[in-house]
């Protein structure tokens, strides 16, 4: 059955069935239950709906598409308040920061809207006599979008604009830790868009692993851990599906003995520690020049040290707890082994008495670049500190880990910058500042960080087929 409109779950935008298991969405701050919600493990419904839909969709032309997502986009600033507060307290991530998301959440709307209008085909002319070649970017269809739980309503955005401007249908699935904010932005655009163009459905991993496999679905797009990516790419390929993967990261940053070390401190601990490090972008592998280590490391622990831990409804709180009790196990162990493995804890390392999912802010020094505290992603408040002799042994521990998608120097040498740009296996490198992206330029990763770009008119590409016309005038 559908949720009638008025529902707080969905208005017309989301499809639910008689629910197999309920889903219980808990607060990280203090483990309390905020909501139970039933599941919808068939997607035959909503991928039905968004099949109906998808013909008059795609049959507007960019700028008839525009105005729907510009309303959105006003939606959205309009109940930014709320939204924000729920963000917060399903995520658990400081009210200060989830308020600081809505400003870019809308503007990658109206970005989508203006873009649309402006994308092009590629070569036209005469390449065979008498024969005129163009070509047509066409909507896929109906897209599979998977978000996670970190972001969920920012990244819903991220990938629903494009989509919807490109021309498709929309059936998305949250994250089952943190559904909250994109139920309310279902709820929210059910009477903007048109019945069956955006429709989520709430799930586990078993719903995912549907969504991937249905025949109706033309594209999946996922973000989320690199395991899951491979998976999903796994089972597309069964029917050749489109696939597009951000996945996880392991950023370096290579602080350079000219670099200015108070600003990149200022920057890079706001960075390491924001969202409590669950960002795939997260300034938690620094690199620094054997000439100032010493000064970066004590500089740095003591900025740290001013993080607020506490509660994410306080407007006092620059960070929270971790997304789940799962999450803090994961970071608790891999903190532990490091330890064990001869690793440096300098400050943190422990787990805060305190209802909720909390560690504190942990600094690790004297890592081997081959253990698994620098090689794999902890996701979590954990950053390390390593020590290279020269240019060259920086850019090598940079580069010696399977992920790929951001980077970010610090140096006022414009030889140097240019030489590290050039040289980092990373789909963005940032100078002299981190973890910035502006929705006219391209975001992804290389290696086990995925491929496909989010944002720019590249991720418009990602959502549509090319199709080759010759025209051959009659004879």
């Amino acid at each position: 059955m559908s949720v009638e409109k008025g529902d707080p779950l969905t208005g017309t935008a989301v499809v639910t069935t008689p629910a197999e298991d309920t889903l219980r969405v808990v607060s990280p701050a203090d483990g309390s239950t905020i909501a139970e919600l039933p599941m919808d493990l068939d997607v035959d419904a909503a991928v039905a709906r968004a099949t109906d839909a998808l013909a008059g969709w795609a049959g507007l032309t960019p700028g008839e598409r525009a105005p729907y997502l510009l309303q959105i986009a006003d939606r959205i600033e309009a109940f930014g308040a709320e939204l924000a507060d729920l963000e917060s307290r399903n995520v658990g991530k400081p009210i200060s920061h989830a308020r600081e998301e809505i400003a870019p959440t809308a503007d990658a709307l109206r970005w989508a809207a203006g873009a649309a209008r402006s994308a092009h085909g590629l070569n036209a002319g005469r390449y065979s006599p008498g024969i005129l070649s163009y070509t047509l970017r066409e909507p896929i269809g109906v897209v599979g979008l998977i978000t996670p739980w970190n972001f969920p309503l920012l990244e819903a955005v991220f990938k629903m604009a494009p989509a919807l401007a490109a021309g498709n249908t929309v059936v998305l699935k949250p994250s089952e830790l943190t559904p909250l904010t994109t139920i309310r932005f279902a709820e929210l655009v059910a009477d903007i868009l048109p019945a069956g163009v955006f429709n989520v459905v709430l799930g586990d991993g078993r719903l995912g692993e549907k969504l991937v496999a249905h025949p109706g679905i033309g594209l999946v797009s996922l973000t989320g851990d690199t395991t899951t990516g491979m998976r999903v790419a796994a089972n597309a390929a069964t029917d050749l599906k489109h696939v597009h993967l951000e996945l996880g990261g392991k950023a370096p940053v290579l602080v350079f003995d000219d670099a200015d070390i108070d600003a990149a401190i200022d920057a890079l601990v706001a960075c390491g520690f924001g969202n409590t490090g669950q960002d795939c972008c997260a300034a938690c592998r620094i690199i620094v020049s054997a000439g100032v280590y010493d000064q970066f490391v004590g500089a740095y622990l003591a900025r740290v040290r001013d993080i607020v831990v506490g509660d994410p409804a306080d407007d006092a709180t620059t960070m929270g707890p971790l997304v789940s009790d799962k999450q803090l196990r994961r970071v608790v162990d891999m903190v532990d082994r490091a330890r064990e493995a001869g690793a440096t804890v300098r400050c943190g390392g422990v787990t805060l008495d305190r209802d909720g999912f909390y560690y504190a802010p942990t600094v690790i020094t004297d890592v081997a670049q081959e253990s698994e505290i620098i090689q794999k992603e902890v996701f979590g408040p954990v950053v390390t500190i390593q020590k290279a002799s020269d240019d060259d042994e920086m850019l090598r521990m940079a580069n010696d880990v399977a992920y790929g998608l951001a980077a970010s120097i610090w140096t006022n040498d414009l030889d140097r910058t240019q030489r590290m740009t050039a040289a980092l296996a990373f789909g963005t490198v940032w100078v002299n500042h981190h973890q910035n992206t502006v929705p006219e330029m391209p975001f992804g990763g290389y290696g086990h960080s995925g491929y496909g770009k989010t944002l720019s008119t590249m991720s418009l590409d990602d959502f549509t087929n090319v199709k080759h016309v010759m025209v051959k005038p009659k004879a």
